[in-house]
């Protein structure tokens, strides 16, 4: 007679109950940690979104002081305010009747107007951007000079430099001139910048053609440190 195997039931078996608790709990303990990883992620994600609404409030708000500034007088110069990248740009339109020449043509120096427009213009630029408010949120302050695409390359990228280094050095005597703009003038020369870009961004019509009159341009724009800030935050965390 043969003898039955007493474990034939693996439900009773003392081993398979062993390995299948353990399988559970190491399920268990697989499930919490990729909850907490989960967690974790969402708040580093809520907190740089927090960090980005932050540094958006602040360009907002720097493009809204900048406009409200300088709202009734933007027509009579030919200048816009973009809230893109925080610029004001001053554009040769000839589309406009109230034509304005910043420059001679083929020459560096503003013209007589235009230096009177940046008489009015930069010492009240200069207050909006260096209001202590903003002050710890601004990486750079430059002037670029943009031309159309006539011409040679190199010899407009000289032009555009030349322009903006002008510009640059008749603001600073503006505010070196003034008393009340000291220390606002001290904390800019270490932010603000000439760039020549000749006509390596031009401005397009719609159509995808060269606006030649709004190409040929210097512009004040304004950089945040707002993604210096998040690399910064990034390479903390990581």
């Amino acid at each position: 007679m043969r003898k039955r195997n007493i474990y034939t039931d693996d439900s009773e078996n003392p081993f398979s109950l062993s390995i299948g608790d353990l399988m559970a709990g190491i399920l268990f303990i697989f499930v919490l940690l990729l909850a907490c990883t989960m967690l974790e992620i969402q708040k580093k994600a809520e907190a740089d979104a927090e960090i980005t609404s932050m540094y958006n409030n602040i360009k907002t708000n720097i493009y809204f002081d900048i406009a409200k500034e300088f709202r009734d007088d933007l027509a009579a110069w030919n200048a816009v305010v973009d809230s893109t990248d925080l610029s004001v740009r001053f554009s040769t339109n000839e589309e406009l009747n109230t034509k304005v020449s910043y420059f001679e043509s083929g020459s560096p120096r503003p013209s007589e107007t235009y230096k009177q427009i940046l008489d009015d213009f930069f010492p009240r630029f200069l207050q909006v951007v260096t209001n202590p408010k903003y002050r710890e949120s601004i990486e750079e302050i430059r002037i670029e000079g943009h031309t159309d695409s006539d011409g040679e390359y190199l010899f407009n990228i000289k032009l555009s430099q030349d322009r903006a280094r002008e510009v640059l050095d008749y603001c600073l005597k503006i505010a070196d001139s003034d008393p009340e703009l000291k220390t606002a003038a001290d904390w800019a020369k270490f932010k603000i910048t000439a760039n020549g870009l000749s006509y390596s961004h031009p401005i397009l019509n719609s159509d995808g053609s060269e606006n030649k009159g709004l190409s040929r341009r210097v512009e004040f724009k304004v950089r945040t440190n707002a993604e210096k800030q998040l690399e910064e935050i990034a390479k903390i965390r990581h």
